[in-house]
């Protein structure tokens, strides 16, 4: 029997879910290096166990394989959730966006085989363009999937506010934005959109790639397969590392690492239904988990406060 967790609403798609989900990017061996299946297998049992009730993926994962191992653990079992991306072609090279109705059916009906679900909980466009949204046929598409009970919910994976008031504005029940303590400003931008349309909130790179782990070094290199070697250039790089002196602040009391002060910052935010977290390893969820503390509260209303001013110093737009 999995422990009671912490829990959100998750907008007003009538599902509650575990206030962390497991994001599966960094499992599918696709952004940081290979990672092997069974080791992944055992990251996603452990997350069961503890308690989450969110499994994050994409369709594109490990060209389906992390779907398959979602699908393994997982199983039938109804107190526990997948949300799913779809809208990304890998079979060509370099590999394209689709979303198409055609596309989307079928990408949609792989994804429930690799799952062994019959209906997806939550599908998300991947990354689609504000074009898509406007004048696509994606949208109708996922409603009438809806309908038809092969999709539960329905909403939007995106890198920018404007696409993600968009979505909001074409009644998509949730959203999943990037946001951290170094890049918070498109969820601000959207709070209100968010809160009027009662619209579900997954926050991603809530440790900003590792970076606020606070473990880097200005010379770090990136071995090759992981994505952040092309992400930053060396000049980058070093002015994002010095911008987190203007968090170190929070690193007291019972937070005792950069990292737990970022996750709870994340958590601090009552229009974020879940931060999706990405570790590749058991220690790792453990060590996440562990440093959530006790809250709600996370972070003291008095350091929430001060962290505009803190961050603007650094030249950061909150």
């Amino acid at each position: 029997m999995r422990h009671p967790v912490r829990a959100r609403p998750l907008g007003k798609t009538g599902l509650v879910v575990s206030e962390m989900s497991l994001g599966t990017w960094g499992l599918s061996g696709d952004g940081y290096g290979s990672v092997d299946r069974s080791d992944a297998e055992k990251v996603v049992a452990r997350a069961l166990d503890i308690g989450f009730t969110l499994f994050e993926t994409a369709d594109s994962y490990a060209g389906g394989h992390m779907e398959l191992s979602l699908g393994t653990v997982l199983g039938k079992k109804t107190d526990v959730f997948v949300a799913t991306k779809v809208g990304v072609d890998r079979t060509t090279t370099p590999p394209r966006k689709r979303f198409e109705a055609a596309y989307l059916r079928e990408a949609v009906g792989r994804s429930l085989k690799r799952l062994k679900r019959e209906r997806v909980d939550l599908c998300l466009l991947h990354n689609p363009s504000l074009d898509c949204l406007t004048a696509g046929e994606a949208i109708a598409t996922l409603e009438a999937m809806k309908s038809e009970g092969s999709i539960a919910h329905w909403g939007v994976a995106t890198g920018d506010s404007e696409t993600a008031r968009t979505a909001i504005d074409k009644a998509a029940e949730v959203v999943e934005v990037a946001y951290n303590l170094l890049h918070s400003i498109d969820l601000h931008r959207i709070a209100g959109d968010v809160m009027v349309a009662r619209c579900g909130v997954l926050a991603r790179s809530t440790l900003n790639y590792g970076m606020l782990a606070g473990m880097w070094t200005k010379d770090r290199v990136f071995p090759e397969g992981d994505h952040r070697e092309g992400r930053w250039t060396r000049l980058d790089l070093e002015r994002r590392l010095s911008q987190m002196d203007g968090v170190r602040f929070l690193v007291k009391g019972d937070v005792l690492t950069l990292r737990a002060a970022a996750l709870r910052y994340v958590l601090s935010n009552h229009i974020v239904s879940s931060a999706v977290v990405g570790p590749r390893t058991v220690p790792q969820l453990e060590q996440l988990v562990r440093e959530t503390g006790a809250g709600p509260r996370y972070l003291s209303d008095e350091d929430l406060a001060a962290l505009p001013r803190a961050l603007q110093k650094v030249g950061i737009q909150t």
